[in-house]
């Protein structure tokens, strides 16, 4: 009895090497790990996107990140953002405060889609679940109230 074996050809050579496939991480070609920061700034940049957030986080990280805003540098994008990241699973909270007269219901679940497109598509890692915790309710004249009150009332 003869046995035969066949040789690889150039596609399936080719697909031995993709980084991040099974087969490359199998054969002990190294191994991926992403920080939770990493994923926590994608998952920021994905929620800001959505038509009707105004920001994102509770009453404190919105203090914290008016305060950071007048240091030079990048503004914190994981503001509002927590994660769990394991191997091949995340799972995000984001909290965020809504534009007013926009439907929350739609707004959340524009909020999830997003990040969980952002985050499956460039990172590889499955989202078990996006919780969004909606802190507050943005009114379009609380912009003009804050203009008004930190002008000076004497001349």
């Amino acid at each position: 009895m003869t046995s035969t074996t066949t040789k690889p050809t150039a596609s399936t050579a080719a697909a031995d090497k993709t980084p991040g496939s099974e087969l490359a991480t199998a054969n002990g070609r190294g191994s991926t790990s992403i920080a939770d920061v990493v994923v926590s700034k994608i998952a920021g940049i994905a929620a800001r996107e959505v038509d009707g957030v105004y920001d994102l986080g509770g009453q404190a990280a919105r203090v914290v990140g008016k305060i950071r805003e007048t240091l030079p540098g990048a503004p914190d994008l994981t503001q509002g953002v927590t994660v769990e990241v394991g191997e091949k699973q995340a799972a995000v909270d984001v909290a965020i405060v809504a534009e007013y007269g926009v439907a929350i219901h739609d707004l959340a679940a524009g909020i999830r889609n997003n990040v969980i497109d952002a985050v499956e598509s460039m990172t590889g890692l499955e989202v078990t679940e996006v919780n969004v915790t909606v802190h507050d309710v943005h009114f379009a004249d609380d912009d003009d109230t804050e203009a008004d009150s930190s002008e000076s009332r004497v001349q």
